[in-house]
C-alpha cells in the first residue's frame, strides 16, 4: 500500500508534513535533511525540486531555489540521492516540482524512477486538473505514485469536488491567495475558508499549507483539516542553524512547545 494512504489510515489527525528545497542550504544537504526529519518522527516529508521560476513561492523559498540550482541540484541528481534512503523511510516522501523539470525528464520515466527512489507522491502546482486527468494521472497510477492537487480560497465548490475525485493521497489546501511565507496567525477569511472545506467532507484528507509557522497557525490548521504543511519557516531555520538536526528540533519546539 502507498505510504501516504497508510499514514492517514494510522494517523487521521494532527499530521505534520515538512517541506524543504533539495540542495539547500548546501549542495549535499538533501539526504542529511531528510534523515534529520525522519529521526525526529515527522509524519510526511516534501522535497522541493529547485526551479528557476517558482511562481507560487515567496522570497524565502525562491532564494533557496536559486542557491540550490547554483549548487548543481537537479531532478535527476535528487532521485539518484534518494534511492538508497527513501524506499526504507518510515514516513512518506513526496516531491514538489513545477511541471517543466518533469517534462524535460520525461513524465513516464519520472514516474518510474521516482517510485524506484521511494517517492510516494508528487505535487505539481502548475499542472491544471484537466490536463492531469487526461495525460498524466493514468501514467502515475500505473506506478502507484499519488498525484496531489491543490485548492485555494478562490477554488469553487464544484472545482473542489472535481479535484477531490482526481486527487490521490490528500488535497493540498493552500491557505491564502498569496505566495508562500510564514504568518503569525490566520485571519477570519482563512478560517472561514478552511471551515467551508471541512464541511464539504472530501473523500481525501486535507492538509493546509502556506503560512504555517508557529503553534497558533499549526493548531488552527489541524482543527479544520487532517494536518498542516510547514515550508518557509523550516527553510529559514535550515539556513540559520548549524545542523539539520538543530533546525528540525527548533521547528518542533516552535509548533509543539
Amino acid at each position: 500500500m502507498n505510504k501516504i494512504t497508510t499514514l492517514f489510515q494510522e494517523k487521521p489527525r494532527n499530521v505534520l508534513s515538512v517541506y524543504y528545497t533539495a540542495g539547500y542550504p548546501h549542495p549535499d544537504d538533501a539526504i542529511p535533511v531528510l534523515q534529520a526529519l525522519l529521526r525526529a518522527g515527522v509524519d510526511m516529508i516534501e522535497i522541493g525540486v529547485p526551479f528557476s521560476d517558482p511562481v507560487a513561492d515567496g522570497p524565502v523559498i525562491q532564494q533557496s531555489n536559486t542557491r540550490a540550482l547554483r549548487g548543481g541540484m537537479t531532478l535527476q541528481r535528487l532521485l539518484q540521492e534518494l534511492r538508497p534512503v527513501a524506499p526504507d523511510a518510515a514516513a512518506p516522501v513526496l516531491l514538489m516540482s513545477y511541471l517543466n523539470p518533469i517534462l524535460q525528464y520525461g513524465f513516464a520515466s519520472f514516474c518510474r524512477d521516482a517510485t524506484a527512489a521511494g517517492v510516494s507522491g508528487v505535487i505539481i502546482p502548475d499542472l491544471p486538473p484537466r490536463e492531469c486527468a487526461r495525460e498524466y494521472k493514468p501514467v502515475a497510477d500505473q506506478h502507484d505514485l499519488k498525484m496531489i492537487m491543490l485548492v485555494t480560497p478562490q477554488t469553487s465548490h464544484a472545482r473542489v469536488r472535481a479535484i477531490d475525485r482526481l486527487s490521490g493521497g490528500f488535497i493540498y489546501a493552500v491557505s491564502t491567495a498569496a505566495v508562500t511565507g510564514a504568518r503569525e496567525r490566520f485571519d477570519s477569511h482563512t478560517i472561514d475558508y478552511l471551515q467551508r472545506l471541512q464541511e464539504m467532507k472530501t473523500r481525501n484528507p486535507l492538509l493546509v499549507g502556506f503560512g504555517i509557522s508557529n503553534k497558533a497557525t499549526f493548531d488552527a490548521a489541524c482543527a479544520r483539516a487532517a494536518g498542516a504543511i510547514i515550508g518557509s519557516k523550516f527553510v529559514s531555520l535550515l539556513d540559520s542553524s548549524a545542523t539539520p538536526d538543530e533546525a528540525v528540533a527548533e521547528l518542533i519546539r516552535t509548533i509543539r512547545p
